[in-house]
């Protein structure tokens, strides 16, 4: 059972997610074929309410509707992932590819484009619980690493960068410590979409988005890195600074 917040305009599609949703698999053949779980769900009608529901619940997924009348659900988006890291799968009727492109370099982990069945919801829902869920165990949560003035706590998921505290994202934080966890080493996309992301495939420019904002709160850049190297055609390592390993 997971946490659901409905951000929906149109009451009686809220209406009707809220109904399946919260639906016993054994009322539906196919949601208990498909091995659905019901949920607990809250709903509201506008990203402000989001924005206060979300400052003041904790949630597993929010499922976003782009379509709000106070705010674009894209630019809500932006400030969601400004105040929580709760995995957002967008509700949009828009199929335009930039868009959702763009939508999931924002921060969004999924999206569905309307009209789509109460399964497929279901199914991408589970999907991305299972992602969310397995990122926290990307490393081993025994133990805080050490890469130069980097100290990555995966227990507590706290980052420091020379006695400072890192603002990070999950995503960036699960970034960071499964390359931390193996420094030096060249690490493939591939390998990156799989342990980071829970993918088998993906797009190269997730990777790229989340390793730009990571050197920003590094305090270096693509041209001058200090910690993060990009390897052209190869992968992504991440190792001390020349200055502290002499």
């Amino acid at each position: 059972m997971a946490r659901v917040l409905v951000v929906e305009d149109d009451p009686f599609v809220r209406s009707a997610l809220i109904r399946h949703l919260t639906e016993l698999p054994g009322a539906n053949p196919a949601l208990r074929a498909a091995g659905a779980d019901p949920h607990t769900v809250r709903s509201v009608g506008t990203a402000l309410e989001a924005l206060r529901e979300v400052a003041h619940h904790q949630f597993d997924v929010v499922i976003l509707d782009l379509g709000l009348p106070d705010l674009d659900g894209a630019e809500a988006l932006k400030m969601l992932r400004g105040i929580t890291d709760v995995p957002v799968i967008i509700a949009t009727a828009r199929d335009d590819e930039t868009e959702i492109v763009r939508l999931l370099n924002d921060g969004a982990d999924d999206y569905l484009t309307k009209p789509f069945s109460v399964e497929h919801l279901s199914a991408r829902i589970a999907a991305v619980l299972r992602r969310s869920r397995a990122s926290t165990r990307t490393v081993p949560p025994d133990r805080v690493i050490q890469v130069g003035g980097l100290h990555i706590d995966p227990l507590r998921r706290e980052a420091e960068l020379d006695g400072a505290r890192l603002d990070l994202t999950r995503r960036e934080f699960d970034l960071l410590a499964f390359l931390a966890g193996r420094p030096g080493v060249v690490v493939p996309r591939r390998e990156l979409l799989a342990a980071v992301w829970q993918q088998a495939y993906g797009d190269d420019q997730t990777i790229d988005v989340h390793l730009s904002w990571l050197r920003r709160k590094l305090g270096e850049t693509a041209a001058r890195p200090r910690y993060l190297h990009t390897l052209r055609g190869v992968g992504v390592k991440l190792e001390p600074p020349r200055e502290a390993a002499r």
